[in-house]
């Protein structure tokens, strides 16, 4: 092989124009690397419910957002609909737990809509919504009832705050679970 000027000169372009190539090539893959390890890392986030999609947290606001509306109507049936309407659903509350849709309605009925007995204005505040997966999530908020006609000022407001467990169902999400825990009245 011959060390000619031109025979060195037309090596030194041919590896210029392979580093040049290979450079690009690097690029484009770490790239495509870097977009791949983004659409990963945003599936595991969604799989592992590090973020809850906007239309999930819409749809789970709305569940609460309905309820509010229904109890401020007297509606206990409209409110009762946010809740799986089944056995496995849990109810805590004061110290007790409530298990089933019925006894947990039959519970509602009792404290808010027997004989002098009154409902109040339902509000949700502070509502914190995380998903756990596309099918389960949790939320964390206040809640404040006013009932209008008690006279006592100390029982005219009761509030206090809960947590949620939903599961997306067929027929859209609902409460499986459900603690609530009163303000202690000072």
């Amino acid at each position: 092989m011959s060390d000619s000027p031109t025979t060195l000169a037309n090596e030194v372009r041919f590896r210029a124009k392979f580093l040049r190539v290979a450079c690009l090539v690097n690029i484009v893959l770490f790239v495509l690397l870097i977009g791949a390890g983004t659409a990963l890392v945003t599936a595991v986030a969604r799989a592992t419910g590090a973020s809850t999609p906007a239309s999930d947290e819409k749809d789970i606001r709305a569940v609460l957002e309905a309820q509010a509306v229904a109890w401020n109507k007297g509606d206990l049936d409209g409110f009762m609909a946010g809740y799986w309407n089944d056995e496995k659903l849990t109810f805590i509350s004061g110290g007790d737990i409530t298990s089933g849709w019925k006894k947990t309605k039959e519970r509602y009925e009792k404290r808010y809509q027997a004989e002098g007995k009154e409902m109040g204005k339902l509000t949700f505040s502070e509502l914190h919504v995380e998903a756990f997966s596309p099918n389960a999530a949790m939320v964390r908020g206040r809640f404040e009832l006013v009932f209008e006609k008690e006279k006592d000022e100390k029982k005219k407001t009761a509030s206090g705050r809960f947590t949620l467990l939903l599961r997306k169902l067929p027929d859209g999400w609902k409460i499986v679970h459900d603690h609530t825990s009163a303000d202690e009245k000072k």
